[in-house]
């Protein structure tokens, strides 16, 4: 049986949404924090990137499966009621998505994060 192509629910988008948000503003505060919060903050921000970008290369990745699985691309070129301009508009954002490089600096950005977490933790127990 074929899976049903959906969105996220709203409450699992805002999740990973609000972890964007909050890991950002974790990191951003380091700077005027004094060094217990400092690392309290380095902590959430990480963890919030972690869970970010590693949502957002799933996302990507999705998308681009779907756009090669679905052969997007060509379906879009064979519509009758579209304008050429249209379709190349349509084309083109189809086409950004499956080669887009912006999942490989989400998954650059998870599993450095990744490590830098394993790293202050390592640090921060027996160090």
């Amino acid at each position: 049986m074929k899976e049903i192509i959906h969105a996220n629910k709203g409450l699992k988008r805002w999740f990973f949404f609000w972890a964007g948000i909050i890991a950002t503003l974790a990191y951003r505060s380091i700077i005027v924090l004094d060094s217990y919060f400092t690392r309290i903050a380095w902590y959430i921000g990480t963890v919030g990137f972690i869970l970010y970008f590693g949502h957002r290369k799933h996302i990507q990745k999705k998308r681009s499966e779907l756009v090669h699985d679905n052969d997007l691309i060509k379906v879009v070129q064979e519509l009758t009621h579209l304008t050429q301009k249209q379709k190349s508009a349509l084309s083109y954002i189809i086409k950004s998505v499956g080669t887009s490089k912006v999942r490989w600096n989400s998954l650059f950005i998870f599993w450095f994060t990744l490590l830098a977490l394993i790293v202050g933790i390592v640090r921060d127990l027996f160090f």
